[in-house]
């Protein structure tokens, strides 16, 4: 007969060991950011350069990443660190809304407002790193700063100068008007 009132010993989860190694990501200016395994493979970029091989008491792998300023791969290994711990929601396509909030968690949307070059200095960075939900969000970002605005509006919000002759914007929306047709 077995005792209905015993409880299974909880099992303590040991950290794996990609939680406990970690990786050096190193920026353009030479800057070493000690990472977690387990956050540095988020980018598949790094994934791929990581010596899956190395013995547990290794030192460290170093991994350039001469395309990333060290502010931007400091917002870049923030992001990635949330994540792990809190996974942003899917962002729906198209935008349901201009407005960050309404598309993500709250956390993630306020990671985004920042400057529009560090903005655009993410989705670099995400680019190359090849972070696909970082990618997701700063491009979604971007789009949320389109929805809904005229092409002068657009110009003036992204410091875009219009080049086009008044003849030649006339040419192009004629040849485009089927995609303003709904």
């Amino acid at each position: 007969m077995t005792d209905a009132t015993a409880e299974p010993a909880a099992a303590e989860a040991a950290p794996t060991a990609e939680e406990t190694r970690t990786v050096h990501l190193v920026s353009q200016e030479g800057d070493s950011f000690d990472v977690s395994v387990k956050v540095a493979k988020m980018s598949e970029l790094v994934k791929t350069m990581l010596d899956e091989e190395l013995e547990e008491d290794a030192e460290a792998q170093e991994i350039p990443l001469p395309n990333v300023k060290s502010s931007v791969l400091t917002k870049v290994i923030e992001f990635c660190r949330h994540y792990v711990e809190d996974p942003m929601n899917e962002i729906e396509k198209p935008l349901k809304s201009a407005n960050m909030q309404e598309v993500v968690q709250n956390w993630f949307a306020t990671y985004v407002q920042v400057e529009q070059e560090v903005l655009f200095e993410l989705i670099l960075a995400a680019n190359y790193m090849d972070i696909k939900p970082l990618l997701d969000l700063t491009c979604a970002t971007v789009a949320s700063m389109i929805k809904g605005k005229t092409p002068e509006e657009i110009r003036k919000t992204f410091n875009i100068v219009n080049d086009f002759t008044p003849e030649e914007e006339a040419q192009v929306r004629e040849e485009n008007k089927w995609c303003e047709e709904a």
